[in-house]
């Protein structure tokens, strides 16, 4: 099935239709949920399947009666990744829809712009994606972000490369995540490390050659890629063309099934971080469910859609803790006292710490688009 139609059909799934708004006009009793997210532009794709695990979620609770009889409906809206777009849409998800909590917002300038208005509402956000580390900070007890620190990645993947000997390590990152340099620093210190080279990569990619070209000139062993999909095939592609081989170790922004068609397979070296478990595990019970789950809405299971459903399963069980008459405020306390363990992956927000997991692993993608952990 193409990628299109099972998208739509998980979506269809949680009364989430092709404009990403509810299909179903909510009932009063029911628990609406908003959203602001990029479901166009850039990210589109990978955000797409992240909430068609999502939809799967809350598909499911919704077909057991959902909580305490009333059905949880998201409301979603594009935002394009466009900060006053996200503005926009949360005063009105907030002011005029008078939602719950939100969920799944995209992007820390996107969060930022919308803080000082869930702050003064009181409303929670669970689980935003790619949040720097530094955003949630300014969110601690207002967001409650369930994927791993870019920081904790970053350990990981250092750690991994320290061990098989790899001393001269680079970076590129995408500009707006400018505290990047810093923490990767900061990580490789305590391996009496410090990077070769660093380079800034714009959104819309202009410099892209520039930065290739820059850290090819520091003959790195490796270059970590704290970038999205697609510039972070371009820029392998360019350091390739010019005749520098590093390996490449991506953090969790790339898509592992994408990168591999981007570059024709040509995969070998690549290792990604996960921070969700392995979506093919045919032992843990949670992962079965969700490929339960997955196969009878039509979608192949992948690690976005892990990602997804995950933190439609921390949502919901936010909820079911809320009380019977879930409040922002009820809601705020049940996540601040949560604690959750999901295929093996633990979860949990105790003293307002606004990172749930810790969880990340390293897999390789190997030549013919398959995960190897």
């Amino acid at each position: 099935m193409k990628r299109r139609q099972w998208l739509a059909r998980a979506l269809a799934c949680a009364g989430v239709g092709s404009t990403f708004m509810s299909t179903a006009a909510p009932s009063d009793s029911d628990l609406l949920i908003g959203q602001t997210a990029a479901f166009s532009g850039p990210l589109g794709v990978p955000v797409k399947m992240i909430f068609a695990g999502t939809a799967l979620a809350i598909a499911e609770t919704n077909a057991r009666g959902g909580i305490g009889g009333r059905q949880v409906r998201l409301l979603s809206l594009d935002d394009q990744l466009k900060t006053e777009i996200a503005a926009a849409n949360c005063h009105r998800l907030i002011t005029e829809d008078h939602v719950l909590a939100l969920f799944g917002t995209v992007g820390g300038h996107t969060v930022q712009a919308a803080l000082p208005m869930l702050q003064q509402s009181d409303v929670p956000l669970i689980a935003p994606y790619a949040i720097p580390d530094a955003v949630r900070e300014k969110a601690r007890g207002t967001a409650y972000c369930v994927r791993a620190s870019f920081a904790r990645e970053l350990e990981v993947l250092v750690q991994q490369l320290a061990t098989i000997g790899i001393t001269r390590i680079g970076l590129a990152h995408v500009s707006v995540a400018a505290e990047m340099p810093a923490t990767l620093a900061t990580v490789l210190a305590a391996h009496a490390l410090q990077p070769v080279a660093v380079a800034s990569i714009a959104m819309n990619g202009a410099n892209l050659g520039d930065a290739a070209r820059a850290l090819a000139k520091a003959r790195p062993q490796a270059v970590i890629l704290a970038l999205d999909t697609q510039p972070a095939a371009a820029l392998m592609k360019s350091m390739w063309a010019d005749g520098d081989v590093p390996f490449f170790y991506g953090t969790s922004l790339i898509a592992g099934e994408q990168l591999w068609r981007a570059l024709d397979g040509h995969t070998r070296g690549l290792v990604v971080a996960q921070v969700t478990p392995y979506p093919w595990n045919s032992v843990d019970p949670d992962v079965h469910a969700f490929q339960v789950l997955c196969k009878r809405a039509g979608i192949e299971p992948s690690y976005h859609n892990m990602e997804g459903y995950v933190a439609g399963r921390v949502l919901i069980e936010g909820l079911r803790r809320a009380g019977s008459e879930p409040t922002r405020a009820s809601l705020h306390k049940a996540m601040r006292s949560l604690t959750l363990r999901v295929a093996g992956m633990d979860i949990g927000f105790a003293g307002g710490n606004p990172t749930g997991s810790r969880f990340v692993e390293l897999v390789q993608v190997s030549e013919q688009g398959r995960f190897v952990r």
